[in-house]
């Protein structure tokens, strides 16, 4: 086979396979959406929300993790995701359920939880003052400069 022939048929492979990774890729994208546009989906999505922590069980005999979330505006969904509970999810402010709606229900394949934050209410020298209380303040660590001394040249 000639040289120019291997090249076609080397570019005319990659082409498809690139394509074929493109395709696959584009399908694992979850879009983010608002309750009512999950249940309208036809694949799968991203929501965000609540969760209702009192009506949080997990079922060992299905191995089902089921709860309830609020969009913050009164829409509820009801979520069930096959695997156990997350293991900071009771102490979540809000969770990213990827999942595909089917029924009443969105089916969960991931729970992304967002945990509070010990650093959400602080300004900026309360950051400063627990970082120096941790490390140490920089000018304490910092030697001190020679302000007598006059800059010398390595001639």
């Amino acid at each position: 086979m000639k040289a120019r022939n291997r090249m076609i048929l080397g570019v005319v492979a990659l082409a498809v396979f690139g394509g074929l990774a493109f395709l696959n890729f584009n399908k694992t994208l979850a879009r983010y959406v608002s309750f009512p546009e999950a249940r309208a989906a036809a694949g799968a999505v991203q929501v965000s929300g609540f969760p209702d922590h009192q009506k949080a069980t997990f079922h060992p005999d299905t191995g089902e993790f089921a709860f309830a979330m609020d969009d913050g505006e009164g829409d509820v969904m009801n979520v069930v995701y096959r695997g156990v509970k997350p293991g900071n999810f009771d102490q979540a402010e809000k969770v990213v359920v990827v999942g595909k709606y089917e029924g009443e229900v969105l089916q969960a394949s991931q729970i992304l939880v967002k945990c509070p934050s010990k650093y959400d209410d602080l300004s900026m020298d309360d950051y400063k003052d627990e970082y120096e209380a941790q490390h140490g303040t920089p000018e304490a660590e910092a030697p001190a400069a020679e302000t007598d001394a006059a800059p010398t040249s390595g001639s």
